[in-house]
């Protein structure tokens, strides 16, 4: 049996947004396209980043503070939101829909992997750099996306229950959701 790669694994249909898309428009994306993240691209169509989720509730939640979240800190990635920002805070964040755009709170770093890199290295690369996505890159050209969910899948790989119904390489050529 060959290593399961990043072929295996990814989404061939990488969604993107603009850089100047407004912030509420990312999160209506977001939840329409039921995504944690997106890839970010500028007036040329080039990949210029990623944004996620967590980024608009960053941006929400600290106001101007929003391109300091904290992210060097010892033990920022091991606690959940619940340690950081109480209901009545939460319920109190607004998107600033003329001014915020997807530029002022995306990640401006592309992280990626070959479409034949092996399994341990994806998941020791998104443990390192604390990733939920990455970019798979055939040479030059952007080929496809892994998330943390797709990793996931191999826990229950060959469950014909499972959302993607197992993503060994088997089940690579079986089709997608």
């Amino acid at each position: 049996m060959r290593p399961i790669v990043a072929r295996d694994l990814m989404t061939p249909d990488v969604l993107s947004v603009s850089e100047d898309m407004r912030l509420s428009e990312l999160a209506a994306f977001l939840v329409d396209h039921q995504v944690s993240g997106v890839a970010v691209r500028d007036e040329a169509g080039n990949y210029v980043g990623v944004v996620s989720a967590t980024d608009v509730i960053a941006a929400t939640a600290d106001g101007d503070k929003h391109l300091d979240w904290g992210h060097g800190r010892p033990g920022f990635y091991m606690r959940g939101w619940e340690d950081r920002l109480s209901y009545e805070e939460l319920s109190k964040m607004r998107i600033d829909e003329d001014t915020l755009r997807v530029r002022a709170v995306m990640t401006p770093k592309l992280f990626r992997v070959t479409t034949d890199a092996e399994a341990p290295e994806i998941d020791g690369t998104m443990l390192r750099g604390h990733l939920h996505r990455l970019l798979v890159i055939d040479d030059v050209r952007i080929v496809g996306i892994i998330s943390t969910s797709d990793l996931l899948g191999l826990l229950v790989e060959g469950r014909q229950d499972s959302p993607r119904g197992g993503r060994g390489p088997e089940a690579a050529s079986a089709g997608r959701e």
